[in-house]
């Protein structure tokens, strides 16, 4: 429940968010009053708020519904847009239907994009808990403070215990049956292959699933998500997360309802096969003799577009998939 709280008053406070208009059937768990509460601590951007028992039913409320978004469009179309540094950005990165181009050239190429808005004063996000184990020293060694390192451990240890308390071996999903076809043997393999996407720089926080991130932290940051693709990229975003890069060796169209992805392959046969669904080819690295600091600008080039307004592969075709981190099973 937490976790909905959390992630749906994030959506809300985004900053690709004008306003909310929040339905409710009126007794859920998650009550209008609780979720409106939450969305008011972290942002006092328009609210609206409508209970289906209370409206009179499902067309009443979608007609109310309708109204109350036309209007906040019309409130929204008066905005200017304005110029704002690369220090504002919240930057997501994940990975999905990797193989092993996307730990010899994608994620690389994203390490290099995320240690260069680091340098800008951005905010990169470092996710997915379950493809650091193996990996998890690594990490732990470039915590800001010994706290920092601790927790990046602790985070790994608790995902891993999970599954040992339900009678379950993290290595028997993971790698998933995809990434074992295109040429990943082990989690470990998969771990090392998906920390290339937090570059090089020092990591400046741990945060929990769909927190707000602090302005204060900035740098590379992680956050404890799940492998899962859309309830990572969802913590990001109710997180503050603008925009979110996203590795694919396999290929995977995923994209999100308030953030565009842009998505990035190393395997040229994928960006071949699946160029509808692939902004940014970076099979050069293994074919071309390129390394990723010969991209990276073309890469940072791309994001600044899309953040100036260019619409990318997944929202131009409409996948506005999401989902929520769960905890436990539930009645």
């Amino acid at each position: 429940m937490q976790y909905t709280l959390d992630t749906l008053a994030g959506f809300a406070a985004n900053p690709n968010v004008y306003g909310t208009i929040l339905v409710s059937l009126g007794c859920e768990g998650c009550q209008c009053d609780i979720v409106k509460a939450e969305i008011e601590k972290r942002t006092n951007k328009p609210l609206k708020t409508l209970i289906i028992q209370e409206e009179g039913g499902t067309i009443k409320t979608v007609e109310k519904a309708v109204r109350y978004a036309k209007e906040m469009v019309q409130e929204a179309s008066l905005l200017q847009k304005e110029k704002f540094p690369i220090s504002e950005l919240i930057v997501a990165t994940e990975c999905g239907g990797s193989d092993p181009t996307s730990g010899i050239a994608a994620n690389p190429l994203i390490g290099e994009l995320s240690d260069l808005l680091v340098e800008n004063g951005a905010t990169v996000i470092l996710s997915e808990t379950p493809e650091f184990v193996g990996a998890e020293k690594l990490l732990a060694k470039r915590g800001k403070t010994p706290e920092i390192s601790n927790r990046i451990l602790e985070i790994v240890y608790r995902y891993e215990r999970h599954f040992v308390i339900n009678g379950e071996n993290i290595r028997a999903g993971n790698p998933t049956p995809g990434n074992k076809a295109g040429g990943i043997s082990t989690l470990e393999e998969k771990s090392l292959g998906c920390i290339h996407k937090g570059g090089s720089t020092i990591i400046n926080a741990v945060y929990d699933y769909a927190k707000q991130i602090s302005p204060e932290d900035k740098g590379l940051i992680i956050m404890d998500t799940p492998g899962n693709d859309p309830s990572s990229i969802a913590g990001m975003v109710a997180g503050g997360a603008q925009i979110c890069v996203f590795s694919t060796g396999l290929g995977t169209p995923t994209g999100c309802p308030i953030a565009p992805v842009i998505k990035i392959t190393g395997n040229r046969e994928t960006f071949r096969k699946m160029e509808d669904n692939i902004d940014f080819d970076a099979s050069s690295i293994i074919f071309d003799n390129c390394t990723p600091k010969d991209l990276v600008n073309d890469l940072l080039k791309m994001l600044i577009d899309v953040c100036n307004g260019k619409m990318t592969k997944s929202e131009s075709l409409g996948y506005i998939e999401t989902a929520i981190m769960r905890a436990c099973n539930f009645v």
